[in-house]
């Protein structure tokens, strides 16, 4: 499956009941991320399914987040082939920031998309 035929999802229209799983790298996450979101690098995602999946499984539905979509894009179509029921936010953290949903830092300077 190509990752341009994948659902996506809009940032007004994320599903309350779905988790958001961003799969940007360390850095990203920590300049700025979506309150209670997931974090899990993409590159880090497979071996943390097979051994500390937490909230991430095949019943709950799934938001996958990175900067622009592609990244994201990439990883919901690896899990919609695994069997989880995963949609990509159109346009990613820049388009979260932009219709100005929350965010949070892990630092004290003001959430910003890296």
């Amino acid at each position: 499956m190509h990752f341009s035929s994948v659902p996506t999802v809009d940032v007004t229209s994320v599903p309350a009941d779905a988790v958001l799983l961003d799969v940007r790298e360390d850095d990203e996450w920590a300049a700025g991320h979506i309150a209670d979101a997931v974090h899990v690098p993409m590159m880090q995602l497979p071996q943390r399914l097979n051994y500390e999946p937490g909230p991430l499984t095949p019943e709950r539905p799934i938001v996958v987040v990175c900067k622009m979509g592609a990244r994201s894009g990439q990883v919901t179509a690896w899990l919609r082939h695994q069997g989880y029921d995963a949609a990509n936010l159109t346009g990613g953290m820049l388009a979260w920031a932009r219709a100005g949903k929350p965010m949070e830092t892990a630092g004290e300077a003001p959430p910003r998309v890296i």
